[in-house]
């Protein structure tokens, strides 16, 4: 809120002129407060207090609706920010987030330094922003809200928590004031209660939030993205701007999971490019693959395109993070070439397709696959070429009939305008399609095909199917929707041409 109206760097710059600054929301029929700037802390507005009784206390407060999906958006960005730290990060709420930091903190001098990392940078963001660091999330979510900025080890956990409130074991309102009824405020009061009255009289949340506190129960985090399965980057000391240093940076990247993917015998199909602006702003471009890949230089290429193709990348004052994430791989298998060279024919149409889906999109080019059915339209569907060269296409299905199949089949069978045909298995005479009639010199057929009856609802009528040749040389292929001695009415589509 006060970042889009004083700017990022507000809290460095400063704005004491600026007045007190609160954001409304519609709570029960009536506006009431859901977030305070400092002002107006120190004027002593709260959250939850009515936006009339603020106004009494501080006329001159500014008043700014909510905007939940914008919030949304933005603690998305924030932890799509946080990634640099640990690809572990969930969701908590509405203004929270948890980073399972388990081995990394080393990376960036341990959990003090990555803690003080992670406020700093944030506070300069323009963010109000506390952590804290525990063995257990349940623990983190209180001392952050409750508490103070800090580490708590093993040792202090007990002896952290039993002063804070019960409601910082993120019990609902309602549990939290029949808490205080009975004088259980505290932390501290609830562990030495006897556990089996609590479960009666409250059920079982309250004591399960006090074990995820204390860490006698474990609790998992759900992460936002999937973990990806290699990985490798590049932090630079300064930033860069243009697309070449991207795409050398790129390279170096590349070449550096050769060892990774070796190791476990595989290549990947889908990469992502992770570059994180000075700003905060992250970008994430993926490229996908026909064949499982290892050369640095084709997995740069697909993202020389995707940059080629990319217009909203704004490179602002740089990219200081370079990350290149392995979603997907399969087996790699190493083919010796054969003196005809067809390895070669297929990894360049390989490389054709990858590079030409990376630029305009995964469907741009488009092959059918074979599917088990006996319903022409539903013998084939159209995939991604890129999808269809990574596996091995199947064998065409065994079908009961051998007849003659058109060049060009209709997605939609049409409708017939008019017809004539023999009662009650004969061909059409005469049919107008397409305002054109056409007089029939032969006909073979019928073919008949039932319908799917454990895909089709029980409206689903046989299809009798003619190839029929016109006194012009047009040849066709229709059929006819339902049977005489079955149906009350039949219809005569047009289903597709012959050469």
């Amino acid at each position: 809120m006060l970042r889009k109206k004083w700017g990022n760097a507000w809290r460095s710059t400063g704005h004491p002129d600026a007045g007190p600054v609160v954001c409304v929301a519609h709570v029960d029929n009536t506006l009431r407060i859901v977030a305070c700037g400092d002002e107006a802390m120190r004027w002593g507005l709260r959250s939850g207090q009515g936006l009339a009784e603020a106004r009494a206390i501080c006329p001159g407060v500014i008043v700014i609706d909510e905007d939940q999906a914008a919030d949304q958006r933005l603690l998305e960005a924030v932890a799509d920010w946080c990634d640099r730290y640990t690809p572990l990060v969930a969701l908590e709420g509405r203004n929270g987030l948890f980073l399972d930091v388990t081995g990394c903190a080393h990376l960036v001098g341990g959990e003090a330094c990555l803690l003080e990392d992670i406020l700093k940078r944030l506070t300069q963001m323009g963010f109000e922003v506390r952590g804290a660091i525990s063995s257990s999330p349940g623990l983190s979510w209180a001392v952050c809200r409750h508490g103070a900025d800090r580490i708590v080890s093993d040792e202090d956990r007990e002896d952290v928590l039993t002063p804070l409130p019960v409601a910082a074991l993120r019990l609902d309102p309602k549990t939290v004031a029949a808490l205080h009824k009975l004088g259980l405020k505290c932390v501290g009061d609830l562990m030495r209660t006897p556990r089996a009255p609590l479960v009666m009289r409250f059920g079982p949340e309250v004591l399960l939030r006090l074990d995820q506190a204390r860490g006698d129960d474990e609790e998992a985090i759900s992460p936002r993205r999937p973990v990806a399965s290699l990985s490798a980057e590049r932090r630079l000391a300064e930033p860069i701007q243009s697309e070449e240093d991207i795409l050398f940076l790129t390279r170096q990247i590349a070449k550096s999971l050769l060892s990774g993917l070796e190791a476990r015998g595989v290549g990947g199909r889908l990469f992502e490019l992770v570059l994180f602006r000075v700003d905060g702003q992250v970008f994430r471009l993926p490229a996908g693959a026909s064949r499982p890949l290892r050369d640095a230089e084709r997995i740069t290429a697909l993202f020389s395109q995707r940059l080629a193709a990319l217009q909203d990348l704004e490179a602002g004052f740089g990219f200081e993070i370079l990350r290149i994430n392995v979603l997907h791989h399969q087996p790699f298998e190493n083919i010796q070439s054969d003196l005809a060279e067809n390895d070669r024919r297929h990894l360049a149409l390989s490389t054709f397709v990858d590079q030409v889906s990376a630029r305009f999109g995964p469907n741009c080019l488009q092959t059918y696959q074979l599917r088990e059915s006996h319903i022409p339209e539903r013998a084939e569907r159209f995939v991604p070429a890129a999808e269809a060269l990574g596996r091995q296409m199947p064998k065409a299905p065994q079908m009961l009939s051998r007849s003659e199949r058109p060049v060009r089949l209709f997605r939609v069978p049409e409708p017939l305008e008019s017809f004539a045909a023999e009662i009650p298995d004969g061909p059409p005479t005469r049919f107008r399609w397409r305002r054109l009639t056409h007089q029939v010199a032969r006909a073979e057929g019928p073919e008949r095909l039932s319908p799917e009856w454990w895909l089709d609802d029980e409206a689903a009528a046989t299809r009798d199917y003619f190839r029929l040749e016109s006194t012009a040389g047009y040849r066709f292929w229709i059929f006819r929707k339902g049977l005489y001695e079955r149906d009350a009415q039949q219809h005569w589509f047009m289903h597709g041409l012959f050469a």
